[in-house]
C-alpha cells in the first residue's frame, strides 16, 4: 500500500542511527515489526497472576543443569 506521510526529520535521523536499515522503507518496516513485537509481549504480561500451577509443581526440578 502506498502512503505519503510527513515524518519528523530529527526522529527519522535518530531511528537510522539505531538501525541497520539503509532506506526509509526498510526503516519503517523494521519499526512496524518492532512495534508489533513489543505490543504482543505486553499482552502476555496481562496474564500475570492469572496462571495457577498444579499442586506440588516444582519448577526447579524441571530445570536443565549444565554439563
Amino acid at each position: 500500500m502506498r502512503t505519503n506521510i510527513a515524518i519528523n526529520d530529527d526522529l527519522l535521523e535518530e531511528a537510522f542511527s539505531v538501525s541497520s536499515s539503509k532506506t526509509k522503507k526498510d526503516l519503517i518496516h523494521e519499526a512496524l515489526r518492532e512495534l508489533i513485537r513489543i505490543r504482543k509481549t505486553e499482552d502476555l504480561t496481562e496474564l500475570a497472576g492469572q496462571i495457577e500451577f498444579h499442586k506440588g509443581f516444582n519448577h526447579k526440578k524441571l530445570r536443565k543443569t549444565r554439563p
